[in-house]
């Protein structure tokens, strides 16, 4: 679905690449991983669902940085060779329509909302959290795990 007031920001390519320096160099926090189902992977610098047989790169990731009280650093994915950062970043991942909770964030980095996506379109959620003038940005995350996914900027 294509959107006009937002855009889709994966992970940078330079977070993915030191994923991916920070594995081979046997960092302690950096894991190789093989997904061994099609919805359990995702790589949130592609946006898509690593398929059974990828390798992937499980590393602890901050959305927020620390020293704000909702920062927090989780674990996220990458593919282990290097991906396409997602470019479509009009439209709302079609991968990542199910299983999202969207945060709203304010610009000192506080939250002020969250809904999770159920019965309607991620899209409508997020036009809903965009229209509070507080919210500067939008954090989709895992429902069932609360890993970080994506962002989203008003634009």
């Amino acid at each position: 679905m294509k959107t006009s007031n937002f855009r889709i920001v994966p992970i940078r390519t330079e977070i993915a690449e030191a994923a991916r320096r920070d594995a081979t160099a046997g960092a302690s926090d950096h894991a190789v991983v093989t997904a061994d189902s099609p919805t359990g992977y995702p790589c949130r610098h592609c946006l898509r669902w690593a398929q059974p047989g990828e390798r992937m790169i499980l590393f602890p990731y901050a959305a927020i940085a620390p020293g704000r009280p909702y920062s927090e650093s989780g674990p996220i994915f990458v593919h282990a060779e290097p991906c396409e950062r997602y470019a479509t970043t009009h439209e709302f991942p079609s991968e990542f329509r199910k299983g999202r909770v969207l945060r709203a964030y304010n610009s000192q980095h506080d939250m002020i909302a969250a809904e999770v996506a159920n019965g309607e379109g991620p899209e409508a959620v997020i036009e809903r959290l965009l229209q509070k003038p507080e919210t500067a940005f939008v954090h989709v995350r895992s429902a069932s795990r609360g890993c970080y996914t994506m962002e989203v900027e008003r634009i």
